[in-house]
Protein backbone atom coordinates (compact mmCIF):
# COMPACT_ATOMS: atom_id res chain seq x y z
CA UNK A 1 0.00 0.00 0.00
CA UNK A 2 1.22 3.46 -0.94
CA UNK A 3 -0.67 6.42 -0.38
CA UNK A 4 -0.79 10.11 -1.55
CA UNK A 5 -2.82 12.30 1.06
CA UNK A 6 -3.84 15.66 -0.71
CA UNK A 7 -4.99 18.76 1.78
CA UNK A 8 -6.19 22.04 0.60
CA UNK A 9 -6.68 23.00 4.56
CA UNK A 10 -9.46 25.03 5.58
CA UNK A 11 -9.63 26.38 2.00
CA UNK A 12 -11.95 26.14 -1.11
CA UNK A 13 -9.25 24.79 -3.50
CA UNK A 14 -11.12 22.69 -6.60
CA UNK A 15 -9.23 23.18 -9.09
CA UNK A 16 -6.50 20.61 -7.14
CA UNK A 17 -9.31 18.20 -5.94
CA UNK A 18 -10.25 17.64 -9.83
CA UNK A 19 -6.79 18.02 -10.85
CA UNK A 20 -6.17 15.18 -8.92
CA UNK A 21 -8.72 13.02 -9.92
CA UNK A 22 -8.48 13.21 -13.45
CA UNK A 23 -7.17 10.19 -15.67
CA UNK A 24 -4.11 11.63 -16.53
CA UNK A 25 -2.88 12.31 -12.57
CA UNK A 26 -4.34 9.21 -11.46
CA UNK A 27 -2.07 6.90 -14.14
CA UNK A 28 0.33 9.19 -13.39
CA UNK A 29 -0.25 8.20 -9.49
CA UNK A 30 -0.49 4.36 -10.51
CA UNK A 31 2.43 4.34 -12.52
CA UNK A 32 4.40 5.55 -9.30
CA UNK A 33 3.25 3.01 -7.71
CA UNK A 34 0.58 4.50 -5.69
CA UNK A 35 -2.82 2.52 -4.31
CA UNK A 36 -4.75 4.88 -2.04
CA UNK A 37 -5.62 8.60 -2.54
CA UNK A 38 -7.25 10.03 0.59
CA UNK A 39 -8.21 13.75 0.06
CA UNK A 40 -8.87 16.43 2.36
CA UNK A 41 -11.45 18.85 0.30
CA UNK A 42 -11.64 21.29 2.99
CA UNK A 43 -14.47 24.12 1.96
CA UNK A 44 -14.55 23.29 -1.72
CA UNK A 45 -17.64 22.10 -3.29
CA UNK A 46 -16.44 18.98 -5.67
CA UNK A 47 -17.09 16.08 -4.31
CA UNK A 48 -14.90 13.68 -5.81
CA UNK A 49 -16.02 10.55 -7.63
CA UNK A 50 -14.18 7.13 -6.41
CA UNK A 51 -15.48 5.51 -9.86
CA UNK A 52 -13.25 8.49 -11.73
CA UNK A 53 -10.15 7.43 -10.00
CA UNK A 54 -10.09 3.26 -11.76
CA UNK A 55 -7.17 1.39 -9.60
CA UNK A 56 -6.95 3.88 -6.83
CA UNK A 57 -8.70 3.28 -3.61
CA UNK A 58 -9.97 6.91 -2.71
CA UNK A 59 -11.30 8.04 0.45
CA UNK A 60 -12.32 12.15 0.84
CA UNK A 61 -13.54 13.91 3.54
CA UNK A 62 -14.20 18.44 4.47
CA UNK A 63 -12.49 18.65 7.76
CA UNK A 64 -11.01 16.86 10.56
CA UNK A 65 -9.68 17.80 13.80
CA UNK A 66 -6.49 16.44 13.24
CA UNK A 67 -4.89 15.35 9.93
CA UNK A 68 -1.40 14.48 11.50
CA UNK A 69 -2.28 10.76 11.29
CA UNK A 70 -3.50 10.73 7.48
CA UNK A 71 -0.13 12.77 7.15
CA UNK A 72 2.02 10.40 8.83
CA UNK A 73 0.48 7.75 7.07
CA UNK A 74 1.13 9.43 3.63
CA UNK A 75 3.90 8.25 1.53
CA UNK A 76 3.66 11.57 -0.41
CA UNK A 77 1.77 14.47 1.05
CA UNK A 78 0.09 17.00 -1.89
CA UNK A 79 -0.91 19.82 -0.22
CA UNK A 80 -1.87 23.75 -0.90
CA UNK A 81 0.80 26.38 -0.03
CA UNK A 82 -0.62 27.56 2.92
CA UNK A 83 2.44 27.72 5.56
CA UNK A 84 0.39 25.41 8.26
CA UNK A 85 -0.35 22.78 5.99
CA UNK A 86 3.68 22.78 4.41
CA UNK A 87 4.81 22.63 7.96
CA UNK A 88 3.08 19.62 9.44
CA UNK A 89 3.99 18.00 6.30
CA UNK A 90 7.49 19.19 6.90
CA UNK A 91 7.94 18.17 10.26
CA UNK A 92 6.57 15.15 9.90
CA UNK A 93 9.46 14.63 7.13
CA UNK A 94 7.12 13.67 4.65
CA UNK A 95 7.69 14.44 0.67
CA UNK A 96 5.94 17.36 -0.22
CA UNK A 97 4.41 18.90 -3.55
CA UNK A 98 2.81 21.58 -2.97
CA UNK A 99 0.45 23.13 -5.84
CA UNK A 100 0.34 26.70 -5.47
CA UNK A 101 -2.91 28.65 -6.27
CA UNK A 102 -1.88 30.76 -8.87
CA UNK A 103 -5.94 32.49 -9.23
CA UNK A 104 -5.17 34.25 -5.88
CA UNK A 105 -4.08 37.86 -6.15
CA UNK A 106 -1.42 39.20 -3.90
CA UNK A 107 0.11 35.12 -3.13
CA UNK A 108 2.61 34.96 -0.64
CA UNK A 109 2.09 31.27 -0.88
CA UNK A 110 4.15 31.13 -3.82
CA UNK A 111 7.03 33.31 -2.15
CA UNK A 112 7.01 30.55 0.48
CA UNK A 113 6.84 27.57 -1.95
CA UNK A 114 9.68 28.99 -3.92
CA UNK A 115 11.80 29.33 -0.93
CA UNK A 116 11.41 25.78 0.15
CA UNK A 117 12.03 24.71 -2.78
CA UNK A 118 15.31 26.69 -3.53
CA UNK A 119 16.43 24.84 -0.33
CA UNK A 120 14.95 21.28 -1.66
CA UNK A 121 12.90 20.89 1.36
CA UNK A 122 9.75 20.44 -0.96
CA UNK A 123 8.86 20.82 -4.67
CA UNK A 124 6.12 22.96 -5.85
CA UNK A 125 3.95 23.06 -8.74
CA UNK A 126 0.80 24.75 -10.38
CA UNK A 127 -2.38 22.87 -11.38
CA UNK A 128 -1.52 23.24 -14.72
CA UNK A 129 1.96 22.07 -14.25
CA UNK A 130 1.04 18.98 -11.31
CA UNK A 131 1.30 15.92 -14.02
CA UNK A 132 4.21 17.21 -15.20
CA UNK A 133 5.94 17.51 -11.91
CA UNK A 134 4.66 14.45 -10.93
CA UNK A 135 6.04 12.50 -14.26
CA UNK A 136 9.56 14.14 -13.19
CA UNK A 137 9.71 14.36 -9.67
CA UNK A 138 13.00 12.64 -7.53
CA UNK A 139 11.97 12.96 -4.01
CA UNK A 140 15.36 11.07 -3.22
CA UNK A 141 16.65 14.82 -3.69
CA UNK A 142 14.31 16.43 -0.97
CA UNK A 143 16.29 17.72 2.27
CA UNK A 144 14.62 17.04 5.83
CA UNK A 145 13.41 20.67 6.97
CA UNK A 146 14.65 19.96 10.75
CA UNK A 147 11.23 20.39 12.91
CA UNK A 148 11.23 21.91 16.92
CA UNK A 149 12.63 25.24 15.51
CA UNK A 150 9.76 27.52 15.41
CA UNK A 151 11.67 31.16 15.74
CA UNK A 152 13.69 29.99 12.54
CA UNK A 153 10.68 28.71 10.51
CA UNK A 154 9.14 32.47 11.77
CA UNK A 155 12.17 34.02 10.62
CA UNK A 156 12.27 32.07 7.34
CA UNK A 157 8.44 32.76 6.74
CA UNK A 158 9.28 36.63 7.06
CA UNK A 159 12.05 36.33 4.83
CA UNK A 160 9.85 34.30 2.25
CA UNK A 161 6.93 36.81 1.70
CA UNK A 162 9.97 40.02 1.99
CA UNK A 163 9.02 41.35 5.89
CA UNK A 164 12.96 41.66 5.97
Amino acid sequence: MKTVFVTVGTTSFDDLIVNITSSEVVKALLDLGYTDVVLQVGRGSVAPDPRSCPGLRVEAFSFKESISDNIQLADLVISHAGAGSCLEALGAGKPLLVVVNDKLMDNHQLELAKQLQAESHLLYCTCSTLLQTLRNMDLSTLVPFLPGQPQNFANFLDKAVGLV
